[in-house]
């Protein structure tokens, strides 16, 4: 019996940042001419194992044997000199240089009187091409090309590096059927070369159609492995979500009120289609759907972020006509970014100044001046109501943890006095204490009769908090569970329809 010997074997792969185990001794194993699927709800680990990988994050501990040999990966040019390469979801093609200039971008030959041989370069981005099937023309700019085209280039520029593992994270996101069809085609073809390709994607009909194996993170932890051939779907699901939910969630029920929000067949250019659902006051709608299923769009075009090509959002019974920021925030919507330092705050500011930045108008007396007498009381109110933990509202907000520059942010809509919430990923980054503060305070709002939608990529933060729960996919609402019966496996199979 013949044993096949690995292209790459991960042991004990460990990482942590600042108050976050995001791997926990995770192993993982790819064989040349193989497909291996690397699956795992969002924040599974996945994303930080790749880039381990592919040399940008430095692991803490385990090891990598890359063709049997401990490989040591310490930066992106290291990883590529061992022949392991990603091709990213968001493609790194540069539209104004073209198509061969962008396949040797950083490789290129240059003669000792310091120019590049462009002829060369064409001839041998054809002969790159024609391995994996393109005849476009390597001389034609990027910015030409489909996205089924630059995602070819991405392939081809992995093969100038002679790599032997290739990393596909999400690669049929932007596809069309007929592209991601010419991608399997592609795929089939580097298999055959011997090349160990590590295929991440959360469509389900794609991972029984192109993978050989799968290997499955839970919670940074390893949670095991199988061929394809011998499990179904639902075998595959329960790998990814098993586990319980803790009594880290302190759900309360509260009596419904009258509709807050209806939204009415909304879509958008976001890539939002024909969404429809309602919110009462006193409740929590998770909104559950895997990375690009749409939720984010969805919520900014109710705020006004994005704007509606066609439908309604209406608002304690009376319809938003101008589809804008600032009409959502005067009918009492509000939205707190996934984003917190990008969208959320101004870290170069004070607390306190965060905290009024969103209703400064209310500030204003006569002379059109800032009363800073009432502002400063309203903000020491709110850090005591809300319990943020600051030397000062003077302090900068970007010297607050994670779990305290969000309670500030809440604070900052609130003092808006909205109607509704939408509070898109309420807990990344912060610590289970503070996380279950915030779940405290969602709680204290509902039973104020604030209607509150949650997006969130934690099934069980989903489960444990919310009355209801609405499924995305794909830009489209797939359906909608009580909390009685909802169960990680049904929101997983609505998301993945």
């Amino acid at each position: 019996m013949i044993t096949k010997k690995p292209m790459l074997k991960m042991e004990g792969v460990s990482k942590s940042f600042p108050g976050v185990k995001a791997l926990d001794k995770v192993n993982i194993t790819a064989y040349g001419g193989e497909v291996t699927a690397l699956m795992g709800e969002n924040g599974a680990g996945k994303s930080t194992l790749m880039k381990i990988l592919s040399g940008v994050y430095t692991k803490d501990e385990g090891k990598i044997f890359i063709q049997g040999e401990e490989a040591n990966i310490h930066g992106i040019k290291s990883a590529e000199e061992l022949g392991v390469t990603i091709i990213h979801q968001e493609l790194s093609i540069i539209n104004n240089l073209t198509v061969s200039e962008n396949i040797f971008l950083g490789n290129e030959k240059v003669s000792k009187f310091g120019k590049i041989n462009k002829k060369l370069l064409n001839e041998r981005s054809k002969m790159f091409l024609e391995q994996i099937g393109c005849d476009f023309d390597p001389n034609m700019l990027a910015g030409n090309l489909n996205v089924g085209e630059k995602q070819m280039v991405e392939i081809a520029k992995a093969l100038t590096k002679n790599a032997g593992i290739i990393i596909m994270d999400e690669p049929t996101t932007a596809l069309t059927e007929v592209e991601t069809k010419n991608l399997f085609k592609v795929i089939d073809n580097l298999k055959s070369k011997g090349i160990a390709i590590i295929y991440i994607s959360h469509r389900m009909e794609e991972i029984f159609a192109i993978c050989d194996k799968v290997e499955v993170l839970r919670d940074g932890k390893y949670a095991g492995c199988a061929n394809i051939k011998d499990i179904d779907n639902d075998d595959l699901i329960s790998m990814m979500v098993g586990r319980k939910i803790e009594d880290q969630f302190p759900y309360k029920e509260v009596e419904k009120g009258k509709v807050m929000l209806e939204v009415d067949n909304l879509s958008s250019k976001a890539g939002v289609y024909n969404a429809s659902f309602k919110v009462r006051e006193g409740e929590i709608l998770g909104v559950a759907g895997l990375m690009g299923s749409g939720r984010t769009e969805l919520l900014k075009t109710v705020f006004g972020a994005y704007k509606k090509t066609e439908g309604k959002v209406i608002i304690n019974g009376e319809e938003l006509k101008g589809n804008s920021i600032r009409e959502a925030i005067k009918h009492g919507i509000c939205y707190l970014s996934e984003d917190r330092k990008k969208e959320g705050l101004v870290l170069g500011m004070s607390v306190g100044d965060n905290m009024t930045l969103a209703n400064l108008d209310s500030y204003e007396n006569r002379m059109f001046v800032i009363d800073r007498k009432n502002e400063a009381s309203d903000v020491n109110d709110y850090i005591k109501k809300i319990r943020i933990k600051t030397p000062s509202p003077n302090q900068y907000i970007k010297n607050l943890s994670g779990g305290n520059q969000q309670k500030v942010i809440l604070a900052k809509w609130l003092l808006t006095n909205p109607e509704v919430l939408i509070i898109d990923e309420p807990t990344r980054g912060i610590d289970v204490g503070a996380k279950k503060e915030i779940y405290e305070l969602l709680n204290e709002l509902k039973n104020k009769g604030k209607a509150i939608i949650m997006i969130s990529s934690d099934m069980p933060e989903v489960l444990g908090i919310s009355d209801r729960i609405m499924v995305m996919s794909e830009g489209k609402i797939t359906g909608e569970l009580n909390r009685e019966e909802a169960t990680q496996e049904k929101i997983m199979k609505l998301a993945l329809q």
